[in-house]
This record gives C-alpha cells, structure tokens and sequence, in this order.
C-alpha cells in the first residue's frame, strides 16, 4: 500500500509541480519556495521532537509498556502544543521582519509573500500539533492507513492545483494556492486525530505533569536538536542564502530539484518508513543480531531502489525537464543531478540514523556528527561570497555527508556494538560496485546516440532501469537474498497466471 501511495503520489507531484510552476510563474514559483522555506526554519525543534515522540512511542510498543505508552503521547501532544504557540509567535514577529527587510522579494509581490508566510505558519503550527497522532500510526505499523490518508491528501492537493490552473478567477493565484494548502492541511489533520483517537487508547489526552517521562523526551529531542538544525540549515538555510546572493529564480531552479528529488526518495522513503519500527522494537526486545541485519540490508535495499529511478533521470535530465516543464530555469539541470547524487549519499546513512535514536544514547553523537553537519551552511556563504556557481553548494553538502556518515559509523561501534568495517565493506563498497557496474551500459548507449530525441530517452531509460536492477540482484544480494527474491518473484507469477 504504501508503494501504490508513493507511485500514485510521484505521478500527481510531477504533474502539479509543472502546473504550478506554468501557473504562477518563475518568479512566484521561487517567492513560493524561499518563503515557506522560511517557515520550515522552526522544524529545527519540531523535527528534533518528532523523531523523540516516534522513538519513546515505538520504544514502549516494543516492551508492552501499555501505561508508560499513555505517559508518553500525552506528555508529547502537550509539548507540541506549548510549541505551536511559541512558533506563531516567532514566525509572525522574527519572520515578517526577516521577510520584509533581508529577503529579496520585488517590491510589488511583497505582500503577496506575506499572505504565505501567514498560511504556511498556520499551517506548519497545525502539523506540528498532529505529529503525535502521525508517529502513533508509525510506531503501530498501520501502513495502509497512513498510505490511504496519503492517497487523499495528493488527491486534495491535485484539487486544489487544478482550481488554481483553470478556475476563473480574478485573485492573486499566489495567495490563493497558499491559503488552499492551508485548508487542506485542516482536513488532513483532522482525519488524522480522529483516526488514532478511535483506535488507539493511548491517543487519548490527558493534562498531566510526568517528570520523568517530560525529563527523557525533552533530554532527547535537545541533543537531536543539533542533528536537526544542521539539516534545516543544509535545506532551507542555503535555500535562503542563495535567495539573498543571486534572487528568486535560482531558488526556482532549486524548488524544481527538491521536486524531482523527493519523488525518487519516496520509492526508497516508503520502504524505510516500514522499516524502522522494525530496527527501534528489535533494539528494544534485545535482539542485536537481528537488528544489525536489519540495518545493513535496508541501507543496501533502499539504495538499490533509489538507483533503479535515480539512474535515468542522471543521463536524461535535460530531456526529462523539457517534456514535463517545457521551459525550466537556469541551473535545474545541474541542482537535478547533484541533488539526486546527494540523495544517495544519505540513503546510506538512513538505518544508522534509526538505530541511533533507537539506543536514546545521543549526546555525544549528535556533538560530532551535528556539529561536522553544521558546516553546511557556514561553508556554502564562503563559497557564494566569493563568488563560486551555486552548484557549489551541492558539492559542499555531499563532501559533508560521506564525512557524517564514517562520523555515524564511529560511534554506533562503541554505542551499538555495530561492526563498522562490516559495514562498509558490505554496504558501502557493495553499493558503489553496483553504481559503477549499472552505469556501464546505459554510458556506452548514451554516447553512442548523440540525438537528444525520443530514441535516445527511450534506449536510455530501458538500459539504466534494466542495469540497474541486473547490477542490484547480480552484484549487490547475497545468495540468500537472490533465492529470497526468486521464490517472491515464483509466487507472484503463479498469482498473476493462476
């Protein structure tokens, strides 16, 4: 279920993202982008508590812990709550003077840019509030749940593009999508809440003051709070300083990456959201074994899948942008690629993330690997000071994560008892062996074609899905996993046929 929601949801955002972008402009598009980006500055906390709500809540499930469970929801739903408040109040005082005197927005859409900064905070503070609900959905394993409320929530969101496109009206379109977003960010939450509060006792608040449980999320989510603002300022600080050194439209350019990006992490996203209950609750029963088996496979896995849709997309950008924007910035081609190529840098390093938080020991790990992480931003305004491409900002954040990852490796050594050269050798060489042995051939059939046309994008893509896959299986799987994937690939032919 929650690969026909990412299949269903890649399709509509391919679709809206070029309706949007044709509907509002270049220049909206980026005002769009850099403004709500500014919004998502204040996930640095809420992201830090997220993953503790999800951890606590995933954690207690694993030991029965049915009371302790209840502690915990209510003691997070009240956090988030106090949160929400404080991040109205910051966005709507720091970041409406942040917005009209340092960022650079044309003097006749700034009250537009406004409206968004209104409907993205009112919309950021109800999602914050409705994380609690979220990770209990997670931590239950209820995967087709979440992938159906998924499926309407696109669903909504195609509505609501749809409305913007066609609908004959005489406001400003962008004001009007950034209010649509917000209701339809109302909706969802709803079903949410009602959801959980129907099936999960625990999903029922109450005021209560639990010291020890408020003392161990809120020690948790501090120290992930380095963790967390080290990737806000990766995304939408460096997001912003490129606003600030070159304009909107290179923020255009970047939104369009982040679009292409998202849809390809989706197929590899899904498959860790079903995961990594699975690493927290074998961590918590006590079975090491079987947790470090899940760690080394999911990285390997999710990184097979990302390749497989990644790989055309590498060869064929240009092409690719053209048919599904028609006319696209300067510099997206470039973002598309190293975007895709960061991406998979990172997906190496997502199970060790999980089983990091699974431990609750996270001090002195967030220290090193927060701080190392840290340096994205500091290091991307040197390189567009002095003057560098902004691709430049790409190549800083994938030198910064293959540092973070052997950073992640060092201390789940000693934290976890996990084998680091096993892990490098079984994961990380593995999956470059893969990369460089899928590349082969769809290179020789692109430099053999010099026409940009259907046939070349034809031949390509076949060649790199083919290969990559081939690559995955020959290459990249154990026996086990290769006599594991035939006998799923006998079954489901016997379904089909029979």
């Amino acid at each position: 279920m929650l690969y026909i929601r990412m299949l269903f949801s890649m399709l509509v955002s391919l679709y809206t993202s070029r309706v949007v972008l044709n509907t509002l402009g270049v220049e909206d598009y980026g005002i769009y982008n850099v403004v709500g980006g500014l919004v998502s500055m204040f996930t640095l906390v809420s992201s830090s508590l997220s993953a503790a709500v999800s951890r606590f809540l995933t954690f207690e499930l694993g030991r029965g812990d049915s009371e302790m469970l209840k502690r915990v929801f209510s003691t997070s739903l009240l956090i988030h709550m106090l949160l929400a408040a404080v991040i109205v109040i910051l966005s709507e005082t720091v970041g409406l003077w942040f917005l009209n005197t340092h960022m650079t927005i044309p003097p006749e859409r700034l009250q537009a840019a406004r409206w968004v900064l209104h409907a993205s905070t009112a919309g950021f503070a109800l999602s914050l509030v409705s994380v609690p609900y979220n990770a209990s959905i997670v931590s239950h394993e209820k995967m087709s749940v979440y992938a159906y409320i998924g499926i309407l929530d696109v669903l909504l969101r195609l509505a609501a593009v749809l409305f913007l496109a066609y609908a004959p009206f005489a406001g400003d379109r962008l004001v009007i999508y950034a209010l649509l977003l917000l209701g339809i960010g109302f909706v969802m939450q709803g079903i949410y809440m009602t959801y959980c509060r129907s099936n999960f006792d625990e999903c029922r608040f109450r005021i209560e003051f639990d010291r020890r449980c408020w003392k161990e999320i809120s020690a948790f989510a501090g120290w992930n709070f380095i963790g967390c603002t080290a990737g806000l300022l990766k995304d939408q600080g460096v997001n912003i300083l490129l606003n600030i050194f070159i304009g909107p439209v290179v923020n255009a350019a970047r939104g369009i990456a982040s679009s292409v990006n998202t849809a390809v992490c989706s197929f590899s996203g899904n498959f860790m959201t079903a995961l990594n209950p699975q690493i927290t609750k074998s961590y918590a029963a006590g079975e090491r074994n079987y947790t470090m088996s899940l760690v080394e496979r999911g990285s390997r896995f999710s990184f097979y899948m990302m390749l497989a849709l990644a790989l055309p997309i590498l060869f064929e950008t240009d092409f690719i942008l053209t048919l599904w924007l028609k006319q696209y910035p300067e510099h997206a081609v470039a973002f598309v690629r190293l975007v895709l190529l960061l991406s998979m840098c990172e997906v190496l390093s997502n199970t060790l993330i999980t089983l990091q938080l699974a431990t609750g020991k996270i001090r002195n790990y967030q220290l090193a690997v927060g701080g190392i992480q840290l340096m994205n931003f500091p290091l991307s305004w040197i390189c567009l000071k002095i003057g560098m491409a902004p691709e430049a900002v790409y190549v800083v954040a994938i030198a910064i994560s293959m540092g973070a990852l052997l950073l992640r490796l060092f201390f789940l050594r000693k934290m976890a008892g996990l084998k680091a050269r096993q892990y490098l050798r079984n994961v990380c060489l593995n999956a470059l062996v893969v990369l460089l042995a899928a590349c082969v051939l769809p290179g020789i059939v692109y430099m053999g074609m010099p026409d940009d046309g259907w046939t070349r994008f034809v031949s390509v893509c076949s060649v790199s899905v083919l290969s990559a896959l081939a690559a995955s299986f020959l290459i990249g799987c154990t026996t086990t996993e290769k006599q594991f994937i035939l006998e799923k690939v006998r079954t489901l032919k016997e379904r089909v046929m029979g």
